[in-house]
């Protein structure tokens, strides 16, 4: 080479050595196991299960930086979790990571405010302030990420997916001008919307199922342009703090641009010729409900009076002899509620100047950008709702927005979302599969032999349609429920299914949080903060087994001996809380029994009083339930002999799970109702 040529070369690749890269060449690429896409309650217990499972590479990636979802960037500082056992509300059974957090939360609250549950509410026994929540994730995660295992990415967007043939091989995302590309061997998308499973051409569903789909009671007979978009409403609930003495006692939260008085009146569908307000009792809001009440609740949750300022009460500063700053709520009351139904006309404009058609489409096919115009509306009216309250009852004006959020409106970083995508996959839970017919919550129709956790709750649909004034879009709405779309209908103990997680077709992808099988009307179902929770677990033990096996989740589901070995490990709880996969009530992860009773009810060989949600485990053992399980276990496992009857029920089940092998009982038929 000359030395015109050999300078002419070094020229060269100075130039490309200071050159800007391209946006290809300027996107970082990061090579996981399994990426996680997503950081609410569900995707950090995905993410942490298969990383104490000793899944190698786990990335995390979330598009803010608060961890935790419900719990803190939510805003829902009121744990749901109650059922019906023997006439009275009480707490559904805690188990796995979300016992986990509950413990952390009790100590929390005890080390601050000397008790585990210092709310006095209405709607719950456990509350956290999400700050501290935020905090309580964070310390969750930080074992996995110290072990080098669990790698966190915070404030990116999923934007695009790779496939190789029909597997999801990699997601992009952005944040802002940056992209960032995780290539994984498994995806499980826990994010809000179910982007990545939109974007990676997987089947999936949103807004209401036709009846001819599931032939599901509730369901409309007909999708139009009424109801096609109706779903779950999104709230952005409004976290409130006393004030201290330095604030300003008389300072009232502005008026919000577009506010209209009648829009926290309330109206359901037999009273919208009262919508204009006429006959409300001035400090009255939606069902006539008193706006405040000086109540601590003596009798528990759901006890008289309900009043706005309990009803979701997170601190109760007063009547525990706290200074008033202390003093924590927040607001998540239907008037408040954001319908996804139709936009008011101000929104309609706003999307369609981004693309036309966008407000016609439904929220999950909208881009980030486009649903931050419906968030900013939802602010909007959910401020609009504190400055009614502070307007209309003095004891409100005490309070002021918190601003442990670190935005600039001081809101939550994140609406409250109750229902998104629907993932298309091999088993989809149907209303008729847990709809109870009796008062009391039994054991439902439909118990799926390869479940991974239980659960239940009412059919909860807060108002899904928003109702203009006079019909026009530019006026001002209000919130109202319909005949079939409401709170009011109760199901039975119901186990959710492994073939739930798992797409029809696309492979290296799982779903989680609320992107799993099911309807519209069980999605309504199945949206609280420890279900979420069991779900993300149940997904992050779906993959450690199918990367460790080199296997595809709908290989593991097509083979008995790994689904058992995936339950097993699941009930394990000989390091951490195990989860209760058959969800009797009366038997805590600490009890000798779990895991035994949870797992032989679950394969078959241990049947459930069909008239008890009980398991009793110090209940003495019958000769005939003694055997009849061990019948059944003869039959499955051909097992010739047992030890002699124990005394009690537990004693018997521990005693017939340590004399078989738990993995080589065949998956049982299931049985669905029509």
């Amino acid at each position: 080479m000359t030395t015109l040529l050999r300078r002419l070369f070094v020229a060269v690749l100075l130039v490309r050595a200071t050159t800007p890269a391209s946006a290809a060449d300027a996107t970082r690429v990061i090579e996981a196991d399994l990426l996680v896409v997503g950081g609410n309650e569900s995707a950090v217990a995905a993410a942490v299960q298969a990383s104490r499972l000793g899944v190698k590479k786990v990335v995390l990636v979330n598009d803010i930086d608060w961890l935790g979802g419900q719990f803190s960037a939510e805003g829902v500082g009121n744990v749901d979790e109650w059922t019906t056992v023997n006439g009275k509300r009480v707490d559904f059974p805690r188990s796995g990571l979300f016992l986990e957090v509950v413990q952390a939360i009790q100590k929390f609250n005890r080390d601050t405010y000397g008790t585990a549950e210092p709310a006095n509410s209405f709607c719950a026994r456990l509350t956290i302030e999400p700050a501290a929540a935020a905090k309580i994730f964070d310390a969750l995660v930080e074992p996995e990420i110290k072990s080098g295992r669990l790698r966190i990415e915070r404030g990116y967007t999923p934007v695009a997916t790779g496939l190789e043939g029909s597997r999801l091989a990699s997601v992009t995302f952005a944040r802002g001008e940056q992209k960032l590309q995780v290539t994984a061997r498994l995806t499980i998308d826990a994010s809000d919307w179910g982007d990545v499973i939109r974007l990676s051409g997987a089947k999936y569903s949103a807004g209401p199922d036709p009846r001819s789909r599931f032939n599901e009671p509730s369901a409309p007979t007909t999708i139009d342009e009424s109801n096609r978009r109706e779903m779950n409403p999104l709230t952005y609930c409004v976290v409130v703090r006393g004030k201290g003495d330095q604030d300003d006692p008389s300072q009232i939260v502005p008026k919000p641009p577009g506010f209209d008085v009648r829009r926290y009146f309330g109206v359901s569908r037999e009273t919208k010729a009262q919508f204009t307000g006429v006959g409300w009792p001035k400090k009255t809001l939606f069902m006539n409900v008193p706006a405040f009440a000086d109540t601590k609740h003596e009798a528990g949750p759901y006890s008289p009076p309900v009043n706005v300022y309990t009803h979701r009460r997170v601190v109760d500063a007063v009547h525990r002899g706290l200074p008033y700053a202390r003093e924590c709520l927040f607001f998540n009351w239907p008037v408040q509620d954001y319908p996804l139904d139709v936009w008011p006309k101000p929104v309609c404009d706003l999307l369609e100047a981004t693309e036309k058609g966008a407000s016609l489409k439904n929220i999950v096919d909208l881009s980030p950008s486009q649903r931050q115009i419906v968030f900013e509306d939802a602010k909007r009216h959910a401020l609009g709702m504190l400055h009614h309250l502070q307007t209309i009852e003095p004891r409100f004006a005490r309070l002021k927005l918190t601003d442990e959020f670190g935005t600039p409106d001081r809101l939550p970083p994140k609406p409250y979302i109750r229902e998104g995508l629907r993932l298309e996959a091999m088993t989809m839970l149907r209303e008729q599969d847990l709809r109870t017919p009796h008062e009391e919550p039994r054991w439902a129709k439909f118990m799926p032999a390869d479940g991974v956790f239980g659960f239940q709750f009412n059919i909860d649909f807060h108002p899904t349609r928003r109702q203009f004034l006079n019909d026009d879009a530019a006026g001002p709405w209000a919130t109202i429920h319909t005949a079939t779309r409401n709170w009011s209908t109760h199901t039975d103990r119901g186990v959710f299914p492994l073939r739930g997680l798992i797409p029809v077709e696309r492979d290296g992808l799982l779903g989680a949080s609320k992107n799993i099988g099911y309807s519209s009307i069980v999605s309504s179902a199945l949206r609280l903060h420890g279900q979420m929770m069991l779900c993300g677990q149940a997904s992050g033990a779906v993959a450690s087994l199918c990367l460790a096996e080199n296997i595809q989740p709908r290989q593991l589901s097509a083979d008995g001996k790994m689904v058992r070995r995936l339950q097993k490990s699941l009930a394990d709880g000989s390091k951490h809380p195990g989860v209760l996969l058959w969800p009797y009530h009366d038997l805590p992860v600490g009890d000798p029994a779990f895991e035994s009773a949870t797992l032989l009810t679950q394969s078959g060989i241990w049947e459930a009083d069909p008239d008890s949600v009980m398991f009793s485990p110090n209940q003495p053992i019958t000769d005939d339930a003694w055997k009849a399980a061990t019948d059944r276990a003869k039959a499955y496992l051909k097992v010739k002999e047992f030890p002699a009857r124990p005394a009690s029920r537990g004693e018997a089940v521990r005693a017939i799970f340590s004399a078989i092998d738990f993995e080589a009982i065949p998956l049982r038929k299931d049985k669905r109702p029509e």
